[in-house]
């Protein structure tokens, strides 16, 4: 067994179901050998903040850690969006990076930097091994475990071709860890008593609620309350939007504040601050944090932490618990005039309303019997999105959320119909974000993944123009001429169409659903309704 060998058989023992990336020279073409050999296929991406967001996105709807491979230097250097979306959206990605040996150091300065130091700030861990004799697929793997634990995040491995050519020992054999324990003590007996006392709990579910064994467990406690539950945008599903105990979803804004300004406990269930908009804490009633471990930074301390695995937490609260004081009708109050405040204002002749492209969007699922999850991108058309589409489990709606980064939606989506083909996905992007990550549209037409993407085409940075303000800033400095992006998808290999109107984009979409690969519909929007949009949802 070579040190390749090695660290596949680690990524083969943790999960991984797909390695991703650009490959350079040195160890990556070793390790694409190495993991093809035991059943984990290669995806090659356009670019390496793309491919990070494949993995992290895969690892996402898996709960198994992503994995990526990129040379050194500039593999890296463009790496660094997508390690810093993976470490603030808690995602369980190892970055496996071409490395220097002793040796070449001793002489060599071209596409060297400190990889280690530059992700730094984004990584929950790092390892070299870059000189035979070690053990690389060990390392490896106890950088895999770092990953998972709580709370989750990326790491990365410098592997020179040295060691990845080089003679190694095989992986130990792994201890089994043991099922996770119901919580207990005085933490566990105050937050009860907090429960006990509430009349009107409201819970929070967010990004750590969203494995099988949470998600059960968070339904089984509302239930048992009968209280209104929100979720944040990584949470959509974990409620159903169609559950009558949904109330819509959380931020920390001001749209969710009615309804939270009548709770007098919040149970913040994996709700990671990290979701939460840059915003003082606006709600005045006590607070039980439930989490995988201690937060830390809170945006205002609570009452108490639970802190471990989730759903026995979860079930430990829900065993005995009352009944609450909501009434079904009232919550379906909360949740209408949640959904009334953020509702678009009708497409004017600029183009469709942000809320009629998802919502025919939709529709026009339902009516070709398909059922794919989707992937939003940042910025304005992400508030609709996240708003008016209808999710059922949690997954459903895929979104970079702690780090927002533009360039999101495509990769994700792509990773998204790689992992459950039969499904598929559907990407809202907006045009810059589009523009970001233009060349994945190439990839996913190489794979052949049934993806479709709505482009909501307004040519500008919308969000960014609302929050310019009365500043007299340059021509061109938040927009620029509209783009063709149906005549691109075609060019690079995918079915391009374009829409202006409702009628155009429902015909549209009924073609690209339709189709075996990927299509893209260029939707020209008004951008009118999102200042009114935006306000309501952030105060």
């Amino acid at each position: 067994m070579k040190g390749a060998d090695a660290v596949a058989e680690a990524l083969r023992a943790a999960g991984v179901a797909r390695l991703y990336g650009v490959p350079g020279g040195g160890s990556s073409l070793d390790l694409v050998e190495a993991a093809a050999a035991r059943g984990i296929p290669f995806i090659l991406a356009r670019q390496e903040t793309a491919a990070i967001i494949m993995a992290a996105t895969e690892a996402e709807l898996s709960h198994r850690p992503g994995a990526v491979l990129v040379t050194r230097g500039p593999g890296v250097g463009n790496a660094a969006n997508g390690m810093a979306q993976a470490s603030l959206d808690r995602a369980p990605v190892l970055l496996l990076a071409d490395g220097f040996t002793g040796a070449e150091r001793a002489f060599a300065n071209h596409q060297y930097f400190d990889h280690a130091a530059m992700l730094r700030p984004v990584t929950k861990a790092a390892a070299q091994a870059v000189e035979p004799g070690g053990a690389p697929g060990a390392i490896a793997a106890t950088l895999l475990e770092t990953a998972l634990a709580a709370p989750r995040g990326p790491v990365l491995l410098e592997l020179s071709g040295a060691v990845a050519r080089a003679p190694a020992a095989g992986l130990p054999v792994a201890a089994v860890a043991p099922p996770a324990a119901a919580p207990a003590g005085p933490a566990l007996a105050e937050a009860k008593r907090l429960l006990a006392e509430a009349r009107r709990p409201v819970l929070v579910a967010g990004l750590e609620a969203t494995s099988p064994e949470a998600t059960a467990a968070l339904r089984a406690l509302a239930a048992a309350l009968g209280c209104p539950a929100l979720v944040t945008y990584k949470a959509k599903g974990v409620v159903p939007d169609a559950d009558p105990l949904f109330a819509g979803v959380f931020t920390g804004g001001e749209a969710e504040a009615p309804l939270l300004r009548e709770a007098d406990l919040i149970l913040l269930a994996g709700a990671d601050p990290v979701e939460f908009i840059p915003q003082p804490w606006r709600y005045a009633a006590k607070l039980v944090d439930l989490g995988t471990a201690p937060r830390p930074l809170h945006y205002r301390a609570p009452e108490v932490g639970l802190y471990g695995a989730l759903a026995p937490s979860l079930a430990a609260l829900a065993a005995g618990a009352a009944r609450s004081a909501w009434g079904a009708a009232e919550i379906a109050a909360h949740r209408t005039a949640w959904a009334a405040r953020l509702a678009n204002i009708p497409g004017g002749n600029q183009g469709l309303s942000p809320q009629a492209v998802v919502e025919i969007a939709q529709a026009a699922c339902r009516k070709a019997g398909r059922d794919p999850r989707i992937s939003v991108d940042a910025g304005a058309h992400m508030f609709p999105c996240t708003s008016f589409w209808q999710a059922a489990r949690p997954g459903d709606l895929l979104i970079s959320n702690g780090l927002a980064t533009m360039g999101f939606a495509l990769p994700a989506g792509i990773a998204a119909a790689l992992h459950d083909p039969a499904r598929g996905a559907l990407a809202f992007t907006g045009d810059g974000g589009l523009l970001m990550a233009l060349g994945e549209l190439a990839t996913a037409a190489a794979l052949g993944v049934k993806l479709t993407v709505v482009v909501f085409n307004d040519a500008a940075l919308s969000l960014i123009d609302i929050k310019k303000g009365g500043r007299a800033l340059p021509g061109g400095a938040l927009g620029w001429p509209q783009a063709d992006f149906a005549g691109a998808m075609r060019a690079l290999g995918g079915i391009g169409l374009s829409a202006r109107d409702e009628a155009g984009y429902a015909a549209a979409l009924a073609e690209a659903l339709a189709a075996p690969g990927p299509a893209l519909v260029d939707v020209l929007v008004d951008p009118g309704s999102y200042p009114a949009q935006i306000k309501a949802l952030r105060g």
